[in-house]
């Protein structure tokens, strides 16, 4: 069974990731899924107004788990195996790649980057996975 990293943001061209995912599952192919969250760390503003970098670090973490839910509630529902991870890190494709080697996946599939004139071809992040990724990378356009 091949295991297949899903990178999620909480945007739509992550949840099409997820749907591809399951278009790939429907059609007979056996995969169990990790799904990870990267979360900024924080900035030295929040650091200082916190007070106690525990909290911060708490907040995001929940944050993380809170936009992975839409992706774990589909995959449950059609009966795909998930794994999931929130990151805190300053860096994403680092981390992605990370995730990637832990979990000993065989492929990531990412949504495309959605906002600005140079992530209309491939958002910046699915651009340094396609460059560095140690496995296959599909990258996949939210339908508009």
């Amino acid at each position: 069974m091949h295991k297949v990293l899903i990178p999620i943001d909480g945007s739509s061209e992550s949840l099409a990731a997820v749907h591809h995912v399951l278009r790939l599952v429907g059609a007979g192919l056996r995969l169990r899924c990790v799904l990870a969250n990267v979360q900024e760390s924080a900035s030295l503003y929040e650091l200082v107004t916190a007070h106690d970098p525990a909290v911060l670090q708490r907040v995001a973490e929940q944050a993380g788990r809170d936009l992975l839910k839409p992706a774990q509630q589909l995959l449950a529902a059609a009966g795909v195996p998930c794994e999931s991870e929130v990151v805190q890190t300053g860096e994403v494709a680092n981390a992605l790649i990370d995730v990637a080697d832990r979990y000993a996946v065989d492929a990531i599939v990412m949504g495309a980057g959605a906002s600005g004139l140079g992530e209309r071809v491939l958002g910046s992040v699915s651009l340094d996975l396609v460059r560095a990724a140690p496995v296959p990378v599909t990258v996949v356009r939210a339908a508009h």
